[in-house]
């Protein structure tokens, strides 16, 4: 039987502990195939999401600067960071969302932009991929082995580091878990990713970034598509039953959108560290 009156934080084995709930998670790591198919809604969705301005104001941005974004999606931060630094390099695992990146940076006339399809498993020295004065990983931090991902982030920046990670139950619905009949199991989060930040010798910045309550589809099969992804192996019976649970739980504002008020607010952690000299 463990001791705990005499256990203290540094015999605590927090990667370890963010193994065991990551293998608890009740929700789906996707691969590049599943990203593929779901590129061009997200890519709509994400666009105008105010997520991007209140990143956007805490990053450091300078005219002469080099970014690294790890996970890019179809662009959500390189495009907009692109018109502010040097150079952007985009790197995702995901072809589909890469080729939004690379049309609307063609639409845009921003040649500043270099797009790398590449894994966090990858060897990023193969790839070409050299130190940048800011490396980003922004929601895009459910990887294998976080450690070596924090590693790989610190190798390839000269200065800073940002990161974004969740803040349970962020981005899920731990009602709609309840109403299939499922346990929620959320997996590791921020609080997770601190600890083990400082079992590494980096004591980080954070800042919590809280999105807005109301979350708008055109439609009910909008909705259901966006929800459905938060769900592993949804039978058909599921499907129906989380088809009501949002034409239960939504209203329709005057434009004729279906509204989900979420509550609490997806949150998530801002967390950064000057690497410089690490």
């Amino acid at each position: 039987m463990t001791d705990f009156n005499q256990i203290t934080h540094s015999d605590i084995d927090w990667i370890k502990l963010w193994q065991n709930a990551r293998n608890r998670k009740g929700w789906a790591s996707k691969g590049p195939a599943e990203w593929d198919k779901k590129s061009s809604s997200f890519a709509s969705r994400n666009k105008t999401s105010p997520y991007i301005d209140l990143l956007m104001s805490h990053l450091p941005l300078e005219a002469d600067m080099t970014v690294l974004d790890v996970g890019s999606g179809p662009g959500t931060l390189a495009l907009p960071i692109a018109k502010k630094v040097r150079s952007v390099t985009a790197l995702d695992f995901s072809p589909g969302m890469l080729a939004i990146l690379q049309d609307s940076a063609r639409e845009n006339g921003q040649k500043n932009i270099r797009t790398v399809e590449c894994a966090w498993e990858d060897d990023w020295d193969a790839k070409s991929i050299l130190p940048h004065d800011i490396a980003i990983a922004s929601r895009s931090m459910s990887v294998d082995n976080i450690a070596e991902a924090i590693k790989k982030l610190n190798a390839h920046s000269s200065k800073y580091v940002f990161i974004t990670d969740r803040i349970s139950p962020t981005p899920f619905d731990p009602l709609l878990f309840e109403a299939l009949g499922r346990n929620f199991e959320s997996g590791p989060d921020y609080i997770y990713t601190l600890n083990i930040l400082y079992t590494m010798g980096i004591h980080p910045n954070v800042t919590i970034l809280e999105l807005e309550r109301e979350l708008r589809f055109d439609n009910i099969d909008q909705a259901l598509q966006s929800y459905s992804w938060m769900i592993k192996d949804l039978t058909t019976s599921e499907e129906h039953t989380l088809k009501r649970y949002l034409e239960n739980t939504s209203t329709q504002d005057e434009q004729g959108q279906l509204v989900i008020h979420r509550d609490p607010p997806p949150r998530w952690a801002l967390i950064w560290w000057d690497c410089s000299n690490l």
